[in-house]
C-alpha cells in the first residue's frame, strides 16, 4: 500500500495488531499505553492513560471500574477516542468509535489473571472519588484482604470497556515531515471500511 510495506492489508485490526507486536520489545514500559479521551455532560474534554488489553477482531478492549469518571463519561455518551503512540517505532494510531461494556467470561478471565494484590485493590478503590489519605486507603485494603481472602471474584463494579470503531488512523514518521497517514473510515460499525491516504 506504501513504500514501506508496513501499512500492508486492509484489516486495520491486524495491522493494529503487528505494530503492537513489533512495539512490545522495543518500549520500555507499557507499549499498551492509550491516551483515552471522553467528554464530560457539558462537552468538556477529559484524556488519561489507560492500559490497553486487546486488540479484538473488531474491537479494542481496556478496563477499569464502573464508577470512575473515565467510564461514567463513556456509559453517558456511547463513544471514546484514544491514541497509541510509540516513540521506538515513530507510529501512532488514533482511534474513535463507539462503546459497550465486557462484563462477561472474557471480563471475569482478565481479572483473574491479574495479580491478587491488584484484584484486591480494584475492590478497594473507589476510584475518583476523593479520599481522606493513603492511610485510608491501605486501611481498606486490609479490610478487603480479610473479607475477600485470596480469591476474590470480579466486583460487578469492574469490568471492560469495548470500542468498537468507526475511523481508525495510522501514521508513520517520514523524513521530513513527510509522513505517511492511512485512515479507515465506515458509517456503522457492520459498514465495509473505506480507506483514505492523508496528507501528512
Amino acid at each position: 500500500m506504501d513504500r514501506t510495506g508496513i501499512f500492508e492489508g486492509s484489516d486495520p485490526f491486524a495491522i493494529a495488531r503487528r505494530w503492537m507486536a513489533q512495539a512490545e520489545p522495543l518500549e520500555p514500559n507499557d507499549p499498551n499505553a492509550i491516551a483515552l479521551s471522553t467528554v464530560d455532560q457539558f462537552g468538556m474534554p477529559n484524556a488519561r492513560m489507560v492500559l490497553l488489553k486487546d486488540i479484538e477482531a473488531d474491537a479494542f478492549v481496556f478496563y477499569t471500574n464502573y464508577n470512575s469518571q473515565k467510564a461514567q463519561e463513556i456509559n453517558a455518551a456511547g463513544k471514546a477516542a484514544f491514541v497509541l503512540h510509540w516513540k521506538s517505532l515513530r507510529r501512532q494510531i488514533r482511534v474513535r468509535g463507539l462503546t459497550e461494556r465486557e462484563e462477561g467470561r472474557q471480563a471475569d478471565e482478565y481479572y483473574a489473571s491479574r495479580s491478587l494484590k491488584s484484584r484486591l485493590g480494584a475492590w478497594a478503590s473507589q476510584q475518583s472519588q476523593p479520599l481522606a489519605s493513603r492511610a485510608a486507603l491501605m486501611a481498606e485494603v486490609a479490610k478487603i484482604t480479610a473479607t475477600k481472602g485470596t480469591n476474590p471474584a470480579r466486583p460487578a463494579f469492574w469490568g471492560g470497556i469495548r470500542i468498537r470503531p468507526v475511523e481508525i488512523e495510522f501514521w508513520a514518521d517520514g523524513a521530513f515531515r513527510l509522513h505517511d497517514r492511512f485512515k479507515w473510515t465506515r458509517n456503522s460499525v457492520d459498514d465495509d471500511w473505506t480507506i483514505q491516504r492523508l496528507n501528512p
